[in-house]
């Protein structure tokens, strides 16, 4: 899963938001100085990409991309799957998507120095380019994948990769939505033992 799920799974406690959040930019089990609900966080990031990663639906999802993007075919999956989270917010959430949006990047902002560096750098192309909120729209998924792209100079065609997500567009939204059920109940009985 990406940004947008891993912290709506957090359960709105801020500090497993925060660690949820940056859990990518910490390597190994180097985070015995943050809280321990930050910790927390973390950990639960862990369980949830080890969960989605040995999904059927998700490993289906990612098959309809595996012979053109290769490796790249979970990160894809990850933003497709963010993508229908957003867009269908209000099936998840009785706050409004740019409500929640914003009070993330206040969170995040009011807790920067704690942040990994990398997470640091990331946060403000983040917010100037609104990536939660306009993960909604084709056109928001689009400038990701973009990005991405370049960031890997070309070599994952991610830039592509809308066009499979228009072409497939509703299967990959059942997908999302059969899997999505599944790991919300997971988290809970995760949150309730962390």
């Amino acid at each position: 899963m990406n940004f947008l799920a891993h912290l709506y799974l957090s359960e709105n406690n801020t500090n497993i938001m925060i660690g949820n959040f940056i859990a990518d930019h910490v390597k190994g089990n180097k985070f015995s100085h943050y809280h321990e609900d930050i910790q927390k966080g973390i950990l639960l990031h862990r369980e949830i990409d080890t969960f989605t990663d040995a999904h059927d639906i998700v490993r289906t999802s990612k098959r309809r991309l595996h012979e053109r993007y290769r490796h790249y075919d979970g990160v894809i999956i990850d933003i497709f799957y963010d993508h229908f989270l957003a867009k269908n917010w209000k099936n998840y959430s009785e706050i409004p998507l740019n409500v929640y949006v914003n009070s993330v990047y206040n969170l995040l902002n009011e807790n920067l120095e704690i942040l990994p560096e990398k997470t640091q750098e990331m946060l403000p192309v983040m917010i100037q380019h609104n990536w939660l909120y306009n993960y909604q729209f084709a056109k928001g998924i689009h400038e990701v994948l973009n990005g991405m792209n370049r960031r890997t100079k070309g070599k994952s065609k991610m830039n592509l990769a809308t066009e499979d997500l228009l072409e497939h567009y509703q299967t990959f939204e059942e997908d999302f939505t059969l899997f999505f059920e599944e790991l919300r109940e997971f988290c809970l009985t995760k949150t309730l033992k962390i």
